[in-house]
Order: C-alpha cells, then sequence, then structure tokens
C-alpha cells in the first residue's frame, strides 16, 4: 500500500476544554493545522479533516490546506466523525493514516513509519510510544466498512482492532501521544 490520505478528527465541541480543539493554539499554530501538516509531512497525499462543532470558523482560521468533511451528527460521538471520514476518503486511496485533532506532539516520523508499515503489508498499524498503543492508527481500505460497523459512540477502532489482533501490526514510534483536554492539560504541555 503506497497510496495513504490522512484523516484528522476535530468534530467535537471541546466541552472541557471550553471550546473547539480544532481552534486551540499550541506554540503559534491551531490544534488543526498542526495535525494536518503532521499527515501531510509524514507522507499523506491528501489530508481529510472531520470538522462538526464551529466548522466555519475552524475552516476560516486554518492556514494547512485539507479538504474539509461535514459531520453533522458530531454531538453523538468521536464514532460519527469516524465513520464520516472513512466514507469520504476518495477510492484511489488504498489506506488511511488517522489522528486526533488534541495530539500536538504526534511526528510525521510516526506517520513515515505507518506508511512504511504498510508498504510492507499491514493493512492495520497502530504507533505505539514505550509500548502503549496510541495515534496515529493507519487502516487500508479493506477494513473501513468493519470499523465503521464496530465504532459506537465514543469508541472509536477500538472494539475493531481488538477483534482483529492478530492483524495488528505495532509501530514503535518517537514522539508524546498525550492529549490536550483541558487548558489545565495543554499549559502543562508548554512548560
Amino acid at each position: 500500500m503506497k497510496n495513504v490520505a490522512g484523516l484528522v478528527l476535530a468534530a467535537g465541541a471541546g466541552r472541557r476544554f471550553g471550546q473547539p480543539k480544532a481552534l486551540v493554539r499550541y506554540a503559534g499554530r491551531s490544534l488543526l493545522d498542526r495535525a494536518v501538516a503532521t499527515l501531510r509531512d509524514g507522507g499523506c497525499r491528501q489530508v481529510l479533516a472531520v470538522l462538526g462543532a464551529q466548522a466555519e470558523q475552524a475552516m476560516g482560521d486554518a492556514t494547512e490546506p485539507f479538504t474539509p468533511v461535514l459531520n453533522r451528527r458530531w454531538g453523538r460521538g468521536l464514532s460519527t466523525s469516524l465513520q464520516a471520514g472513512l466514507a469520504a476518503v476518495p477510492d484511489r486511496y488504498d489506506g488511511v493514516v488517522v489522528t486526533l485533532v488534541d495530539l500536538p506532539r504526534i511526528e510525521a516520523e510516526a506517520v513515515r513509519r505507518l506508511i512504511a508499515a504498510a508498504a510492507g503489508g499491514a493493512s492495520l498499524a497502530v504507533a505505539t510510544y514505550e509500548g502503549r498503543r496510541a495515534h496515529p492508527m493507519l487502516f487500508a481500505r479493506s477494513h473501513f466498512d468493519g470499523i465503521a460497523t464496530e465504532s459506537s459512540g465514543d469508541r472509536g477502532a477500538r472494539d475493531y482492532l481488538a477483534a482483529n489482533a492478530c492483524l495488528v501490526h505495532e509501530v514503535p514510534c518517537p514522539g508524546d501521544p498525550s492529549d490536550v483536554d483541558t487548558p489545565a492539560e495543554l499549559a502543562a504541555l508548554r512548560r
């Protein structure tokens, strides 16, 4: 698999943060711009971003080019964004690297390593950090329907990956998969 798109899940309202995380700034850039750039710099030929809460503002604030995917059901959980995003990946792509908008320290090298694993035959690949699974994740197109069917509420691909554990390639990656759910967590990352 060589032809891989990128997908940022960025539709939530960020209730614990106090605003949609796609609009939050870290190190001079919005979290949405950071996620899009990470996927692009890691080798994704096209990056899609699923938006929901304050979607127009997120698109207006963005400086990195991406294909917007509107999720009108964003209030029903992360799974609806994953489903919308997978359905929107153009047919010309063999797979997709998925990440969340609130992971500002994920590195492009993690994306490169997942794409390399796919080129080596992996159809499901998950980044690991010191042995712990996190984002980004890579899914071959052959898994899109199963992942979409198995995801529910705020549970994305976890159940599908567990059911297909023998196919999941764990890929050790550099970087920090810490997420930013609150202003205090963002402040801690800035230190």
